[in-house]
């Protein structure tokens, strides 16, 4: 007769490391809205504040753009600690670099190397850099409905913002994981300026529109 019992298979008792893997209790769902788009003043990069998991919103005022160096900026989707680890590794590499030749790596140079140490997980940085408009994340079929017939070469600075923004709402309106705020970067050949973190309040974001209407860089123009 044989025993209905297995023996163990691995050291005290443990199970061997190619037995299947235990399903998560829940689904790990999560999403996100990054945009960025080149205009005559430089390229703006916009992007919500909401990290999410599931059901659940595990942290409303997250950044989803992180300045990589005083010219670069890149937007962020997937896993949190992931891209704040990758940041800080590009980030390292480009300073590197830097101090090697005495000059900063071309933004489309930084994306290739980040696409080389990332590998399938960067596709929206590895794109970013010689595209004219982009959108990545769960939120951005809603987001390019406003980019496309928004963006334009010759806006203002404020239109931009205003198009970025609303482009931003719109996706976190439609989209349950993105929301909470809206975060502006301004990259230009000076260096970028960050505006102001908002709410993304319905009133506060049409009314302006009404009034004035996911690696970035000046070099890539």
């Amino acid at each position: 007769m044989e025993s209905v019992l297995q023996p163990p298979c691995g050291p005290a008792g443990l199970p061997p490391a190619a037995s299947q893997t235990v399903p998560l209790p829940f689904p790990m769902s999560h999403g996100t809205t990054t945009l960025a788009f080149l205009f005559q003043g430089g390229v703006l990069a916009a992007a919500d504040t909401r990290s999410s998991c599931s059901g659940l919103v595990a942290c409303p005022a997250s950044q989803k753009i992180r300045p990589i160096h005083s010219h670069l900026v890149g937007t962020t989707s997937g896993t949190s600690a992931d891209c704040a680890l990758w940041k800080r590794i590009l980030s390292r590499e480009l300073r590197l670099y830097q101090l090697r030749h005495g000059r900063r790596l071309s933004t489309s140079g930084a994306g290739g190397g980040a696409s080389a140490d990332l590998g399938g997980t960067s596709g929206g940085l590895q794109k970013a850099s010689p595209r004219s408009l982009f959108s990545v994340g769960s939120g951005s079929p809603y987001a390019y409905s406003i980019l496309d017939q928004g963006v334009r070469w010759g806006l203002t600075v404020e239109e931009a913002t205003s198009v970025a923004r609303e482009a931003v709402y719109r996706a976190a309106h439609r989209d349950a994981w993105s929301g909470n705020c809206v975060d502006v970067y301004h990259v230009t050949s000076k260096g970028w300026t960050r505006r102001k973190r908002e709410d993304l309040k319905e009133d506060d974001i049409v009314l302006k529109g009404k009034e004035q209407f996911v690696l970035f860089s000046r070099a890539s123009l």
